[in-house]
């Protein structure tokens, strides 16, 4: 492997952002875009250790008008690329146990309808209904919107990389950056283990790493990388196809279907910021029990897989946009456990940002790095 003198944009990190914001810079006609992954495989990173989930329902006009544009493109993507997203319609179904929940989620719901995402608002009653497998006594209600669910991570990636090399993107794995050089304020070149690249664009696009890399460059980038894990469980055919993918949201717990079994995690809220991404045994136990306790059935059951991943934080649980203090370097990440469903919008935001000076798809203008010193927070409710 070797790595060209210079290159015209380079992107780090090879999941789904990176990916697409290499793709869309290609398609509007850009050329010499170098994408550098550090594990040997695209989307090993972040993007492949994640639940698969993609949703319309947030709290916030930004996350939804992300969604709208992002999620169409899922359904796209195999027009687009020749090659599947995997996206599966089965509604996300939130249940909500505490009283000071309710009102939050009226206004979601409300903006929610605002934007033209048509969500249902359940009662408990219409819930326990839905769901008689699971225990639901304290479920005072819930929203669901029949348009969220699932997509694959692994062929949404390479989807983007194929038709990326296509239109003569340079992607290359098991690179890792170990330096960025800023001559005079401006990006000048990458460094890594087997040579360095000089450039005038530079594309953060490095996920839990970001803050890493953008330290490279004197910058600081808050965004904390924090464990969450999951598994998956043998077959349990007493689970019914339609079977939504459901959050209690009080405790941070989910479910969706996978196969014939299921997949269920739970966030820890006591986890410490680091990039350790070994399973916690005591947590799965307890994120297990409480599992059980919401759904019998999964005493029953065994267990396939079992994995951890990391999630990408900000302070206001939305993502960051666009230039920094440093001419010629970018950042697009901190999207805080919801980045994969919003990344093919991302890179074509990118893209926009970087080619046309501003992003025109969204209005992403608040989700600059800037407003972390500037106090212009968005804080984020519907995260998990």
């Amino acid at each position: 492997m070797s790595l060209p003198p210079t290159a015209d944009y380079v992107i780090i990190g090879g999941g789904v952002m990176g990916a697409s914001t290499a793709y869309h810079l290609a398609k509007k006609g850009a050329r010499d875009i170098l994408l550098l992954e550090k594990e040997d495989f695209f989307g090993q990173g972040a993007t492949g250790r994640c639940a698969g989930g993609v949703r319309y329902q947030f709290a916030t006009e930004v996350n939804i008008r992300l969604s709208l544009e992002s999620l169409p493109m899922l359904e796209r993507l195999e027009e687009e690329t020749g090659q599947p997203s995997g996206y599966r319609p089965m509604g996300y179904l939130f249940l909500l146990t505490r009283e000071q929940d309710l009102a939050v989620f009226e206004r979601n719901v409300k903006l929610q309808h605002s934007l033209g995402v048509m969500t249902e608002w359940l009662s408990g009653d219409e819930i326990r209904r839905r769901l008689p497998m699971m225990r639901l006594e304290d479920v005072l209600a819930g929203t669901c919107y029949e348009k969220d669910g699932l997509a694959d991570p692994n062929s949404v990636v390479m989807a983007y990389v194929g038709a990326g090399q296509r239109l003569g993107v340079r992607a290359l794995t098991g690179v890792r950056v170990t330096g960025l050089e800023v001559e005079r304020g401006k990006i000048a070149g990458v460094v890594t283990p087997i040579g360095r690249v000089k450039t005038r664009c530079v594309v953060n696009a490095a996920g839990p790493w970001a803050g890493k890399i953008g330290e490279m460059a004197g910058l600081h980038i808050p965004i904390t990388p924090l464990r969450r894990q999951m598994l998956t469980t043998t077959p349990l055919p007493e689970i019914p196809p339609d079977f939504p993918f459901v959050i209690d949201f009080a405790q941070s717990l989910y479910f969706h279907r996978e196969g014939e079994g299921l997949l269920t995690g739970m966030s820890n809220p006591d986890e410490k910021p680091g990039f350790d991404q070994r399973v916690d045994p005591e947590w799965e136990l307890r994120a297990m029990e409480a599992a059980i306790a919401r759904l019998p059935l999964l005493a029953q059951a065994g267990v396939v897989a079992r994995w951890a991943g990391l999630y990408e934080v900000t302070p206001d649980a939305h993502p960051i946009f666009g230039a920094t203090a440093v001419e010629g370097f970018y950042i697009v990440g901190g999207f805080s456990g919801h980045g994969f469903m919003h990344g093919p919008v991302a890179g074509k935001l990118m893209s926009e940002i970087i080619l046309e000076g501003k992003a025109t798809t969204v209005d992403v203008s608040m989700l600059d790095l800037a407003r972390f010193e500037e106090g212009r927070l968005i804080p984020e409710y519907n995260v998990i």
